[in-house]
């Protein structure tokens, strides 16, 4: 498939992709200036110069190396037609004499030669999709791997198989595994694929065959070995990535609490008023000169009401998962990028010691010129996977806030109506007992 004219594309070294596989690798858009935010006004979280939309000059690196083989593969541009759709429906509560959890139907319908089916229906439960995401981290460590909502909800495992819980924690699922397919490496991950296909015993034979526990033990301690001894060589681009990311983490998390507390201050507002009008009601019948505005009062409220409730249950289906998805993006951008700063002190430390050594030079060579092109192929997956990040970013949250400024406006427009329709019409019976009253 040809490239889009005008897209830039960056050969990579042999291992950074598998056959099938691809993806883009423009420019990374980044620089200082979209890093300035309001500090004042917690209210404004994205100030005028904090524009997530804005381009600049955050360049791909420039491979020069003679050594490295990166004039035989290319990235392509990702297929056009969608060949995989995913289903995540039909939560079922299983209660065993150990503990009680929720499987989900995972319905799957592909066109690509390489599953045996066509169409696949399997059953799985949170403990599988974790799985899913460690594996996806460990083949792809450079890669912005889709988050998973949390394991508990804030209230505590006392509402954790209630009705709005599940259904929530199904979408995010849903969400998780297509933003999976969609991507033009991992959607060809190997694990990702029996986790769509494999029955029950297949699936835990296959987890068996993953790394054990000492292994992942061994893994986080050098993880936490590198931070502490720092990274002395990360490009400029990585460092400004990391400062974005701590902004943009900072400013989505205040947005985040923002509009969590505007939900359950307006949820408040929604129960109080279904109590208003009722009371209206009930006075109209002791009031026998007031009996039609009061009820009329009763009616406008009781309309209100409905689009209030509307309104809120937008803002809780659209606008906050959105925003939380994001906060948890963030977390996943803070990890890539240390998983890439200790693939770069691996490097480090390899020169180091070659550096320093005077026998064995030329194994230390090999294995120097090895990492280098690791950290290369890292590179250059990370900064194509933060541009298409970046853009669906912007993507995602411009649409939540147009549909909710659009389910505002509709909102007002409706209270309105109902009010000037009330008040025209007690204008009118007014006007005629005035009318009523001069002529007698």
């Amino acid at each position: 498939m040809e490239p889009h004219p005008g897209t830039p594309s960056l050969s990579v070294s042999p291992g950074c992709i598998t056959p099938g596989q691809s993806s883009l690798l423009p420019s990374l858009p980044l620089s200082p200036e979209t890093l300035h935010f309001d500090e004042d006004d917690d209210l404004e979280v994205f100030s005028k110069d904090t524009t997530l939309t804005d381009g600049n000059s955050f360049s791909p690196l420039i491979l020069t190396s003679p050594s490295s083989m990166t004039n035989q593969y290319k990235f392509e541009d990702e297929p056009d037609v969608k060949d995989i759709f995913i289903t995540v429906d039909e939560p079922e509560s299983h209660i065993t004499a150990i503990e009680t959890f929720i499987t989900y139907r995972i319905a799957t319908k592909t066109t690509r030669s390489e599953f045996d089916s066509s169409e696949f229906e399997v059953r799985r439960r949170y403990q599988d999709f974790l799985w899913l995401k460690s594996r996806l981290e460990d083949a792809h460590p450079s890669l912005i791997i889709p988050p998973l909502p949390e394991k508990f909800i804030v209230k505590g495992m006392v509402e954790r198989f209630n009705d709005e819980f599940i259904e929530t924690r199904r979408k995010a699922l849903h969400k998780f595994l297509n933003r999976i397919a969609d991507h033009p490496t991992l959607t060809f991950n190997e694990d990702f694929k029996i986790f769509l296909t494999a029955q029950a015993w297949e699936l835990t034979s296959h987890k068996k065959q993953g790394p054990g526990l000492f292994s992942r033990m061994g893994q986080t301690i050098k993880a936490v070995a590198s931070s502490v001894r720092g990274v002395k060589n990360r490009p400029d681009e990585f460092t400004e990535l990391v400062e974005y990311v701590d902004a943009f983490s900072q400013k989505i998390n205040v947005l985040d609490k923002i509009t969590q507390r505007i939900y359950k201050e307006e949820k408040d507002y929604y129960e109080e008023m279904k109590e208003y009008g009722p009371i209206h009601t009930l006075w109209s019948a002791s009031e026998e000169d007031l009996v039609d505005p009061l009820k009329g009062v009763a009616g406008c409220i009781d309309r209100c009401c409905k689009v209030t409730e509307t309104l809120n249950s937008k803002l809780s289906g659209e606008l906050i998962p959105v925003i939380h998805e994001y906060v948890l993006y963030s977390e996943t951008l803070s990890g890539v990028l240390k998983r890439r700063d200790l693939i770069q002190a691996e490097l480090d430390a390899k020169v180091e010691t070659l550096n320093n050594k005077k026998v064995d030079r030329e194994i230390l060579k090999e294995e120097v010129d090895k990492l280098e092109d690791k950290v290369e192929c890292a590179n250059n997956a990370l900064k194509a996977d933060w541009e298409r990040w970046k853009q669906n970013m912007q993507c995602d949250l411009k649409l939540a806030f147009t549909n909710m400024a659009d389910s505002r406006i509709d909102h007002y427009e409706e209270c309105l109506a109902t009010w000037e329709t009330f008040l025209s019409s007690q204008t009118s019976d007014l006007q005629l007992d005035t009318k009523r009253d001069d002529q007698s």
